[in-house]
């Protein structure tokens, strides 16, 4: 071994315990993350459905996982894959009917597995039956009331209300004509123009949502998955925003940099929140809806997708008075440096345990490049970005996978909760030959091109290799086009191989279980260096080296290593678990 380092010694000899209070199933849940339209197609259409869904749960519950949660899958004109929602009670026929949904849950329920909701409140689809009610009802009446309608600047209205920018490119401002032809006013979206933001802080838009939440809860689902959970409250007056130059993109979302690598500097000064981002009112709607789902019977959950900087601020979405988990995209993007996710890893668990939430985990998503691609890339790609043909700093396949195996091992050894993107437990990494005339995401065509967007995560995953479309249906259709050389990825491929990435996660969710991993508690290792994560949970010891010369491993029963190990090093980019 090396002899301690500097870093070493500045880290705490042991992180926070995990929040443990109740028996909440969330609390140590692995969840997994299912794109409906990329999943499994059991009509041959090219896009999947609920009943592909669940003739593939058993695979699912093979794998280990304790959840999925849906990407949305109610009816939507799918301007923005589903995330457009035109009616909350009903299934979109793409996807299939509310009996195909019932019969899903209980398949789901019945292999011991949680199901979770994704819920797009912040805005709807222009499409939806209170929108079309506001267009053609008369300004300022209640109608007009459930959106974000204002009058323009200038002496005709022809100037948006504000300088806000679209998170898809653009502007946040879309001007309507009246009945008589004549120009209107403005109404505000964050997203793309067919998703009008809803006013959250009309009552009767808040009595609307508890009632949808109660609808599904009433057919059993085991909670909700809510889309910019730091969104719909805006800042009173609606003031101009011009966001700092020194951010970085989130999924549209300026930030400071230190989001992206929170562990790599000392965090600068806070960089106040945009003024429709992050809003203290925000907290008021969560917690009416923690009231709504503590009437029912059960665990149910609530987890925020909310991009807010720094840690101890995202805790402030899982209070116990309000929702039970906020995505941890700080851990997401810190930078493949142990120093940093060193760091990271301690203000996750102390930030999280000290409002008593459970800290979540996660590497992949539906809006992020695949971290198998991520962890390799030698350029900048701020997020929304995406990867295309013309990319710079493109990674290295076999360098990206190694690191990805890495990651996962080191995630899924963390006390909390982790989430595993659909896809990423075959190795799959992001698409990035895409033929332009093949895109769909709106951030392609609103930035006319200059960004390549989402789809390149969001492909239809390979089940079988010598099926059309890899077995993700029966005609080869798919509704964005999957590599040719995707075969190799197949779930068929890899199942019974030792080695291959499918049973790696297999392995670690079951020795995960086993050892009770995820309600432990890390106890750092000091002596391995700075390119070295060593710790710690219960008893096992997880050694992650992510530097160049390979280290020596203490005497132990090797019970888990991403790659193979020889001689007793570790090598690079290699995470090994071991039983002393």
């Amino acid at each position: 071994m090396t002899l301690e380092s500097a870093q070493d010694s500045a880290l705490p000899e042991s992180a926070p315990l995990p929040a443990s209070t109740g028996s909440e199933w969330w609390r140590t849940a692995v969840i997994y993350q299912v794109y409906p339209r990329s999943f499994a197609d059991s009509d041959g259409d090219g896009i999947g459905d609920l009943k592909g869904i669940e003739s593939r749960l058993p695979a699912l519950a093979e794998l280990g996982i304790d959840a999925i949660w849906l990407s949305p899958f109610f009816r939507s004109p799918q301007k923005d894959a589903g995330y457009d929602v035109s009616d909350y009670c009903d299934v979109d026929p793409l996807f299939g009917t509310l009996d195909d949904f019932d019969r899903m849950l209980a398949t789901a329920h019945s292999l011991g597995l949680k199901v979770i909701a994704d819920m797009v409140p912040n805005h709807t689809s222009d499409q939806h039956v209170w929108f079309q009610e506001a267009l053609a009802s008369p300004e300022g009446s209640p109608e007009r009331d459930r959106y974000m309608f204002r009058d323009g600047k200038g002496p005709t209205g022809d100037i948006p209300p504000n300088n806000w920018e679209s998170v898809f490119g653009g502007p946040m401002w879309e001007r309507v004509t009246r009945p008589d032809g004549t120009p209107g006013q403005w109404y505000l979206h964050i997203f793309d123009t067919s998703q009008p933001d809803l006013n959250w802080e009309n009552p009767w838009v808040r009595e609307k949502f508890e009632d949808i939440l109660r609808f599904w809860l009433d057919r059993g689902v085991d909670g909700f998955r809510v889309d910019v959970a730091h969104g719909m409250i805006k800042q009173a007056g609606l003031p101009d925003y011009t966001p700092p130059e020194t951010g970085a993109s989130m999924g549209g979302l300026v930030v400071d940099d230190s989001v992206l690598a929170p562990a790599i500097q000392d965090p600068p000064a806070p960089i106040p929140d945009p003024p429709y981002w992050g809003q203290e009112g925000v907290h008021d709607i969560w917690r009416g809806w923690h009231d709504v789902l503590a009437a029912y019977e059960g665990d149910r959950v609530l987890c925020a997708e909310a991009w807010v900087d720094p840690l101890e601020k995202v805790a402030l979405w899982v209070r116990p008075d309000e929702m039970s988990q906020a995505f941890n995209f700080g851990y997401m993007f810190t930078d493949w440096k142990a120093p940093a996710l060193k760091r990271i890893i301690t203000e996750s668990l102390k930030a999280f345990t000290e409002v008593g939430a459970p800290s979540t985990w996660v590497l992949s998503n539906h809006d992020v490049v695949r971290h198998a691609s991520r962890l390799a890339l030698t350029a900048d790609s701020p997020q929304g970005a995406g990867i295309g043909p013309k990319s710079p700093g493109k990674p290295n396949e076999a360098v990206g996978l190694r690191r990805a195996r890495a990651a996962t091992s080191l995630m899924l050894a963390l006390p909390g909760s982790s989430y595993i993107y659909q896809g990423e437990e075959l190795g799959l990494p992001e698409d990035m030959e895409l033929p332009d005339s093949a895109r769909q995401d709106p951030t392609w065509f609103r930035t006319h091109g200059e960004k390549y967007g989402r789809d390149g995560c969001r492909v239809p995953i390979p089940w079988e290799a010598d099926r059309p479309a890899f077995g993700f249906n029966h005609t080869g259709d798919s509704w964005l086009p999957q590599p040719a050389d995707w075969g190799r990825f197949a779930r068929d491929a890899q199942v019974g191989v030792p080695g291959s990435t499918l049973e790696l996660y297999t392995l670690a969710l079951r020795l995960r279980r086993e050892h009770l991993l995820a309600s432990g508690a890390v106890q750092w290792l000091k002596g391995y260096g700075r390119s070295v994560v060593a710790f710690r949970n219960g008893d096992i010891t997880v050694i992650a080296n992510l530097g160049k010369v390979a280290v020596e491993l203490p005497v132990g029963q090797v019970l888990l290593a991403s790659e193979t190990i020889t001689g007793g090093a570790l090598p690079t980019d290699t995470t090994v678990w071991i039983r002393s």
